[in-house]
């Protein structure tokens, strides 16, 4: 019967190693202090209380904030066919793809393996003294350089990829709102210099006729080529702008169908005096917190956390990394043998490796990794900066262009009858024709600023929607654990 000491012999040696591997362990360095950001933003945007207010862009759909048909369809089409937006689903596809690839490295591969060797053997080195020529054939299944990550270095690499997969993902879904913005601006903007064209042609069409009136006038002796030179003068700035606008529809035109990925039904012309289109107000009394909601905020955040993870990767490769490689199966000198019970065989090699000099390259990856968690610091405050000022300058350009819309809308009216008075006085011969053509000319422009503002202030109400995450509850988001529950063997994933 073996003694006492015999039997705990084996447990002190592993108690040894164990208290070796801690020793081994406490020596690895510290990651460096992890900086927190801090955006520096205010609680509420400029001219805002900060108090909850609803709706919230980021819960209205685009479907229920652009509410024209003809909008609808485009931005339906460019969801479908654009293909910027594509390239974005397939970088979330890739993501998922390296993340699968990152979670499997927790599992050990099993493989089937059959090998089979023939062998000679020279005389002076058989024991019998003559040549030996032998088989040897094996099967088994096993696995190879399995690491147990007792120190969480693959489950932190594991980490880092969840969170660069939702990352893109959140990229992809800030691409979206984008894409939903570009179109409705591209469409306002084509849909105002077609409401500018109509109201050049209009101009260009009376002045048109008044060129020939006063040709006829000249024939007659009734007006002077003055006059006539002055009319034309007019009719031929009108029909500039009438080029410059049908150039500019052209390009609007051209880019809408990019954004839309194919040949779109672009916008018609409207009636004067309708407007341009008709958009929901958002309330301007919205906390900062809102930002929250844009995605590519939250993927500032996913890159953050990623980032830290990567730390926690390298500071781990300073740990022992222990291996398992394990066969099992059955060896035999003949290949029929190798089914019978007496040709049973396995291995199992443990192995340890405790990096000891390495030229400092596992150093200079922890520095690396902390580097670039600053850099992801530094960007996710930079982003929510940006974030607070695009949503304040949408909140500025909405109140002061509304203004402008509203002050050139009385102006259009003091214009217009201007331009009345002018004709009645030159009528009567009370003023030269040169008051009548300046009147023209000043209510060609004026009409032209107005159309030009006020899809300024709808372009606005479209900026702060999208820059308040214009409706990204609605847009379905990456579900690390939707691929866990299809696969039950795979281990939980970590948001």
């Amino acid at each position: 019967m073996p003694s006492p000491s015999t039997t705990l012999a084996p447990l002190r040696r592993a108690g040894a190693c164990a208290a070796l591997l801690a020793a081994l362990a406490a020596c690895a360095p510290l990651a460096p202090p992890a900086a927190e950001p801090r955006p520096g933003i205010p609680a509420a945007f400029p001219g805002a209380s900060g108090g909850d207010s609803a709706p919230v862009a980021a819960a209205t759909a685009w479907q229920d904030f652009f509410t024209e048909p003809e909008l609808r369809t485009l931005i339906s089409g460019a969801l479908e066919h654009n293909r910027s937006l594509r390239a974005a689903v397939l970088r979330t596809e890739e993501a998922r793809a390296a993340w699968g690839i990152q979670r499997a490295q927790r599992a050990p591969g099993l493989a089937l393996a059959l090998e089979g060797a023939r062998s000679r053997i020279p005389g002076d080195l058989s024991p019998t003294g003559q040549p030996v020529v032998g088989d040897q054939f094996q099967l088994g299944v096993g696995f190879t350089s399995w690491e147990l990550d007792f120190w969480g270095r693959i489950r932190s690499l594991e980490d880092a990829a969840i969170e660069g997969y939702l990352a893109t993902d959140a990229a992809r879904r800030a691409a979206t709102i984008g894409l939903v913005a570009q179109v409705a601006q591209s469409w306002l903007a084509l849909r105002e210099t077609e409401r500018r064209l109509l109201l050049a042609q209009r101009a260009l069409d009376s002045r048109a006729e008044s060129l020939r009136i006063h040709r006829r006038r000249v024939e007659l002796g009734a007006s002077s080529r003055l006059e006539l030179t002055q009319v034309e003068l007019l009719f031929r700035q009108a029909a500039s702008l009438r080029a410059q606008l049908e150039q500019a529809r052209a390009a609007q035109a051209n880019a809408l169908r990019l954004l839309a990925g194919s040949e779109p039904d672009l916008p018609q012309a409207t009636a004067d005096g309708s407007p341009l289109a008709r958009l929901p107000e958002l309330p301007a009394d919205l906390p900062s917190s809102l930002l929250l909601e844009r995605p590519d905020l939250v993927a500032a955040e996913h890159r953050l956390r990623a980032a830290g993870a990567n730390i926690a990767a390298a500071r781990a490769a300073f740990f022992p990394r222990i291996a398992l490689t394990a066969t099992a199966g059955t060896a035999s000198a003949a290949l029929g043998g190798l089914f019978e019970g007496s040709g049973r065989a396995w291995t199992f090699a443990p192995s340890v490796m405790l990096p000891i000099f390495d030229g400092g390259r596992l150093g200079a990856a922890l520095e690396l990794a902390a580097i670039r968690r600053e850099q992801a610091v530094v960007d996710y405050e930079n982003t929510v900066q940006a974030a607070f000022r695009d949503v304040a300058d949408a909140l500025s350009a909405r109140r002061w262009l509304g203004e402008q819309a509203s002050i050139l809308e009385e102006t259009l009216q003091l214009q217009a009858e201007r331009a009345r008075l002018a004709r009645l006085r030159h009528a009567s011969g009370a003023a030269s024709y040169l008051e009548v053509l300046d009147a023209e000319r000043e209510l060609l422009t004026v009409e032209q600023q107005l159309v030009q503002a006020q899809r300024a202030h709808l372009s606005a109400q479209v900026a702060l929607y999208a820059a308040l995450g214009g409706g990204a509850r609605h847009l379905p988001a990456a579900d690390p654990g939707a691929s866990n529950r299809a696969n039950p063997a795979a281990p939980e994933a970590r948001r």
